[in-house]
């Protein structure tokens, strides 16, 4: 079985591992993703031309600096197959996410829970119900894209992927558009060489819409990715909502927690 549409994107990767290690994979390598970019990384580190609006890209570039030092919470979806839900706080290096996918035979749930340097993982077919897996955060391969980790704190690493976009221009009020080149995305924001490839020439243009609340700060992301294999296209779409809003996270109790197999890393990519 096949994960949805995003498994060519980093953020199912945690879920097509999971899916590979309960049996029902189709035997193929999770994607990793990639590490999220420190507070202040640029919206358009790599725009070129002179098409993209330089106050656009001024106000992008601020809107996602603020994902790397303040709390929020946020929802990605991508069809009815995917759907991704967390809220953290990079300030204090905590967070929680949960990620459910789901394909024509089988549903799966994963969660992430950071406390500081520690990550923990509910993963069906790893982790007995009612524990955690403790994954050693120097073991995992430095794309892979498992929710949440030290020094990633936003699961799409937003700035990470608007860091490719170009012709970025307002839309009107606090919104923009532009495109992005996932020729220059391949291994940020969990976006696989093998998904650029398969897209082709298309990778080069992909759409994308953003738009601000009224403080300037990221609240929706659209991208169009296009369709490969046969599969029809679904856009990616991400929501951001309640900066600064307190986020509290507990450490399991050590009789919660297990250790994670040598399995789990190989299926990254270790």
């Amino acid at each position: 079985m096949r994960t949805p549409r995003l498994a060519g994107l980093g953020l199912a990767t945690m879920a097509t591992a999971a899916l590979t290690l309960a049996g029902c994979g189709d035997g193929g390598s999770a994607t990793p993703g990639a590490s999220a970019p420190g507070p202040g990384a640029s919206a358009t580190a790599t725009a070129s031309g002179s098409a993209a609006d330089p106050a656009a890209v001024e106000a992008l570039t601020k809107a996602t600096s603020q994902l790397g030092t303040t709390s929020f919470k946020m929802t990605a979806s991508s069809g009815s197959g995917f759907k991704l839900t967390g809220e953290v706080d990079p300030a204090q290096g905590v967070g929680t996410v949960d990620m459910k996918a789901s394909g024509p035979n089988a549903e799966v749930s994963v969660k992430t829970l950071l406390a500081g340097q520690d990550l923990y993982l509910q993963i069906p077919g790893v982790t007995k119900a009612g524990t955690w897996t403790h994954v050693d955060v120097a073991r995992l391969p430095e794309g892979a894209n498992v929710g949440l980790r030290p020094g990633q704190i936003d699961p799409v690493n937003t700035s990470n992927l608007l860091s490719s976009s170009t012709d970025v221009h307002a839309t009107g009020g606090n919104s923009y558009a532009g495109t992005l080149d996932l020729t220059k995305a391949a291994g940020l924001a969990g976006v696989s060489q093998v998904t650029v490839d398969q897209t082709g020439a298309q990778a080069q243009k992909v759409p994308f819409t953003a738009g601000l609340d009224d403080q300037g700060r990221l609240a929706e992301l659209t991208v169009q990715i296009p369709a490969v294999n046969g599969q029809a296209a679904q856009p990616l779409e991400v929501l951001y909502s309640d900066y600064g809003v307190p986020v509290t996270v507990a450490k399991p109790a050590a009789a919660e927690v297990t250790e994670a197999p040598d399995s789990l890393y190989s299926s990254l990519g270790s």
